[in-house]
């Protein structure tokens, strides 16, 4: 057995676990090797009842005193343990009569979770446990004990043995020895030895801790192939010529004459900047910058008009129907005094009006589209791409990008990336390595300030006189739920409940609603109702981060904004203060706040500056945060994370370099051990 021997040949992977093995990606035993834990539980000693603090995860044993069945709101199994310390309450919602049976009263119980305080007294819900006759049965583990992301289906022990054989395994592959120049010791094999089986407590606290050297040894190695993949990702896209738009710089000037204002110095630069790749014999891999309403489209803009003034194409892509028609309109509003036409392509579209554009996209007729992701259809084809904008790049893989490169033909398009997600350059060039970095640091004038006030929900009751008050004077108002899990069915029953309240809180007012659980449609019909003014307060989950411009929304209410990171924060703040009217973002708290909610709330109030907020985000941090939680884990990292090891990275950029220069083989085992094929490696 090799690490490249199918996964389904380990003891104990039979066809069942096999297929939930798939499910993980997991399909070879070199996968098992590079899954790696993503936490630790510490079960090496009893907790004593009378000693468990509310919120650690303890490990408890006692002899079982009572089981009953309660059939209040939910048919719930309790159990209760002493240990001669005290009485300690462990309730099940999900069991069956099997399982009852096996609690007996005077047999011991050893359980593993969190406890908590209840009305009773201390309590778990759900924790781990095993059942035996005799107390010495149940013993504390010999070491920490290695959580590993699963699927249903597949419990941690069965995990943890199969990863135990593949290390096995390992012992008999020269290429974990190696020595990885830059990399110091200990070797791959030894590090991922410490990592998946911890030895003693001088390990376990410095596991527990994230500072193990086997740790920091494997986020470098990782680091180092995600810069590598990167890099390998741009020579390919580089190589293959563009269509060298030369005249790009006449474009600025025709493109401003219509504007109907000046661009800003950070947007003549910028726009300077696109103009210059656009005429090179490379497609264009850039990333543009800027803060919500910096005006990246003008960016855009004009490299889609520098396309069509070549004869050639160019495409606008955004995330959702209602961004993508937004764009469409401004393009029109711009682009049909200087007689160009940009059309809509979207998966609403019937058959009737779908089919003249794909002719006309085909035979090169229709220069400029604006579309969501129904562009990636194979039967849309282009007579000759030349231009991709992407607006939102996090809603956007690497793969998709590739997509479109792929329509162009023989010359690849030059692509243009926006994102309204400001971080700090540093960490850009780390997650953006195979693009050039553009920043617009600088807002049109014009825009009106928007005043963040920080409120504990004791005042809900004033912030709803205001939201009165300004829907009299025909304005809007954003209201955004937020819950501490992640969980579109439960983020949509708390929006759905909040809009209910609101409705009888305020009668004379027409709440519309949207969350993650609706259907596209449905949820497009609440943005334009709020769009057109018939509704004057929306209740919303975060899906309104990235939103449709509604210059007559003026208040922004968020409700447990302790809950949210700077970023997502900032992004929904951006909702409001598009319109002449002074705005207001309400950041409502549950109290008591803890020090790293309140320096995420008193950042918000002191400055409206994103990058500013991207760099004390970067400070602050919870893992993963910056970017969001969802889009930092399609990064696909293993143990590194881009936000919290943004300093192991400057001295891995040039030593990628140097890999791919002198140490070509290397650097593809890399790759090919942590990423995988570039092509297919998507980046936030």
């Amino acid at each position: 057995m090799t690490l490249d021997t199918e996964a389904t040949f380990l003891k104990g992977a039979g066809p069942a676990v096999a297929i939930r093995l798939r499910a993980l990606g997991l399909e070879r035993v070199r996968d098992l090797l590079f899954h790696l834990p993503l936490r630790y539980e510490d079960r090496r000693a009893h907790v004593a009842i009378a000693q468990l603090r509310a919120g650690d995860e303890s490990l408890v044993r006692g002899r079982i005193v009572a089981v009953d069945v309660r059939y209040g709101g939910r048919r719930t199994l309790r159990v209760t343990i002493d240990d001669g310390s005290g009485p300690l309450l462990l309730r099940f919602f999900h069991f069956n009569e099997a399982q009852k049976n096996n609690l007996g009263e005077g047999r011991w119980l050893q359980a593993f979770g969190d406890a908590r305080v209840a009305a009773g007294g201390i309590e778990m819900v759900h924790p781990q446990y095993r059942v035996a006759d005799q107390v010495d049965e149940l013993q504390p583990e010999a070491s920490l004990t290695p959580i590993y992301p699963t699927t249903t289906g597949l419990a941690q022990p069965r995990l943890r043995q199969l990863v135990a054989q593949a290390l096995e395994v390992a012992t008999r592959e020269p290429a974990l020895v190696t020595e990885l120049p830059g990399l110091g010791t200990p070797s791959t094999l030894a590090a991922l030895r410490a990592i998946h089986l911890p030895g003693d407590d001088a390990d376990a606290r410095a596991l527990l801790a994230g500072t193990h050297p086997a740790q920091q040894r494997l986020k470098r190695e990782e680091l180092l192939a995600h810069q590598l993949s990167l890099r390998v990702l741009r020579q390919r896209q580089r190589s293959r010529p563009s269509h060298r738009l030369r005249d790009a710089a006449a474009s600025i000037s025709e493109l401003s004459s219509v504007l109907g204002f000046s661009p800003t110095g950070a947007q003549r630069r910028v726009l300077d900047e696109v103009a210059q790749d656009l005429g090179g014999a490379q497609p264009m891999l850039r990333l543009v910058q800027g803060d919500v309403g910096s005006g990246k489209t003008v960016i855009g803009a004009m490299a889609m008009l520098a396309a069509a003034r070549a004869g050639l194409q160019a495409v606008l892509l955004a995330p959702t129907e209602l961004l993508a028609e937004q764009h469409q309109r401004n393009l029109a509003r711009w682009f049909e005094p200087l007689g160009l036409a940009p059309v809509l392509l979207s998966s609403r579209l019937k058959k009737s009006a779908r089919e003249p554009i794909l002719a006309g996209l085909a035979d090169g007729s229709l220069p400029l589209v604006v579309g969501t992701h129904a562009v990636f259809q194979d039967d849309v084809r282009f007579k000759a791409l030349a231009v991709v904008v992407v607006d939102e790049q996090h809603r956007f893989g690497v793969q998709q990008r590739l997509a479109l490169r792929d329509k162009g033909g023989a010359n690849a398009p030059h692509q243009l990336i926006m994102s309204a997600t400001p971080i700090p350059r540093t960490l850009a060039q780390t997650v953006y390595a195979d693009l050039d970095i553009s920043v617009i640091d600088e807002l049109p004038p014009g825009r009106t300030p928007i005043q963040t006030v920080v409120l504990s929900n004791e005042k809900r009751s004033d912030v709803l006189a205001r939201i009165g008050d300004a829907c009299r004077q025909q304005r809007q108002v954003y209201w955004v739920c937020t819950l501490i899990e992640e969980s579109d069915e439960l983020d949509a029953e708390a929006a759905e409940a909040t809009a209910t309240k609101l409705r009888a809180e305020l009668p004379e007012l027409r709440v519309g609603l949207v969350h993650g659980r609706m259907k596209g449609d449905l949820k497009d019909e609440q943005m334009r109702a709020f769009q057109d003014n018939v509704t004057q307060l929306l209740v919303a989950t975060t899906v309104i981060e990235v939103g449709v411009d509604v210059p007559n929304a003026s208040i922004m209410v968020i409700e447990n904004a302790e809950r949210l990171g700077l970023s997502q924060l900032h992004q929904l703040r951006g909702r409001v203060g598009r319109g002449s009217t002074a705005s207001q973002c309400v950041l409502l708290y549950q109290g008591p706040l803890g020090e790293a909610a309140r320096a995420r709330l008193e950042t918000m109030r002191a400055t409206t500056d994103g990058f500013a907020i991207a760099q004390r985000d970067l400070e602050l941090r919870g893992p993963g945060e910056l970017l969001g939680r969802r889009q930092t884990g399609e990064i696909g990292m293993k143990l590194a994370d881009p936000m919290r090891d943004a300093a192991l990275i400057p001295p891995l950029q040039p030593l990628a370099d140097r890999y791919l220069q002198d140490e070509p083989l290397l650097a593809k085992l890399l790759i090919g051990r942590w990423v995988g094929d570039p092509e297919r490696y998507a980046h936030v």
